[in-house]
């Protein structure tokens, strides 16, 4: 039997919330599986993973195949929750100084339009 670690969803409309499952391939994405693993879920922020790398490391030994996305979600789970929520602040702190510069480019342009209405005013 071919297993698989993947995602199982859950939660409602536009509210997802994935449990991590050991499945059989060739069954459904939301189909029966084998044992559940852990959890994610991608709306609450930062991101919550609880995951049980033991048994995920149990049954890849065993041959069970990790989906792509897992394998990132493993990631997270192995890197601990502190690196996450560092990785969220220097998100956020990145996407402020971006909207800063594009502020301050919008004040620069408009300084400068009209610096231009008075010259030609100047000329006329």
């Amino acid at each position: 039997m071919a297993t698989v670690i993947r995602l199982q969803r859950g939660g409602r409309k536009k509210r997802p919330f994935y449990s991590v499952v050991v499945v059989d391939s060739r069954k459904r994405r939301d189909g029966a599986f084998i044992e559940k693993l852990g959890y994610y879920d991608p709306c609450r922020e930062p991101d919550v993973v609880e995951l049980d790398l033991e048994r995920v490391k149990a049954w890849t030994d065993q041959g069970a195949l990790i989906s792509p996305r897992v394998a990132s979600i493993i990631r997270m789970a192995s890197e601990g929750p502190e690196a996450r929520a560092a990785a969220a602040r220097a998100e956020a702190e990145k996407k402020a100084a971006a909207k800063k510069a594009e502020e301050e480019a919008r004040a620069a342009e408009a300084a400068e339009s009209s610096d231009d209405a008075a010259e030609e005013k100047a000329d006329a």
